[in-house]
């Protein structure tokens, strides 16, 4: 599986490039149908307190790509938002199957 993280307009740090790696394995090791994963970061306009946003799409053959786009405090905070948000997608989808 390949995971992709693009973070748009600034670097991602080592510690969360790995973070964002940890969680996607964990979700892979619950849906092995998932073959992409996709990152994107961003800070949104204005500078709030609330303005990293995390989008994850992730790829599932004959499926629809499964998305979530969360903002929130930090990135990480984003990526667990995020993922909470996958996860009953991605059991809707082992049920149907």
């Amino acid at each position: 599986m390949e995971t992709k993280i693009q973070a748009i307009h600034f670097d991602a740090s080592e510690s969360l490039v790995s973070f964002i790696q940890k969680k996607i394995e964990k979700l892979v090791r619950k849906n092995v149908n998932i073959t992409d994963a996709a990152v994107t970061l961003k800070v949104v306009k204005p500078e709030t307190a609330i303005n990293k946003e995390a989008r994850l799409v992730l790829t599932v053959p004959t499926h629809e790509d499964i998305v979530a786009t969360k903002v929130a405090d930090t990135f990480e905070e984003a990526i667990d938002l995020a993922i909470a948000a996958l996860e009953p997608q991605l059991e809707k989808l082992k049920d149907k199957k």
